[in-house]
């Protein structure tokens, strides 16, 4: 479960970063996005990227927990 949780989350981050690229038009890829050179997307990146933070932190509690019930 820990593991699974922190690759969501990284791969939530990673997502967040490109909308956030291309929201603000430094990434243009691909070339037929709407998402290009349009604020509100990096906005969205943004949230995207914070929340995928959020679960990868998550993910390291849960796995932390385990361990503590287990040898406690």
């Amino acid at each position: 479960m820990r593991t699974v949780l922190f690759i969501i989350g990284l791969l939530a981050a990673a997502m967040g970063l490109l909308w956030i690229g291309q929201g603000l038009g430094f990434i243009l890829w691909p070339k037929s996005s709407f998402m290009l050179n349009q604020p509100q997307w990096s906005w969205y990146g943004a949230a995207l990227a914070v929340g995928g933070l959020i679960v990868m932190l998550l993910a390291r509690r849960v796995g932390r927990r385990k361990r503590a019930r287990r040898f406690g």
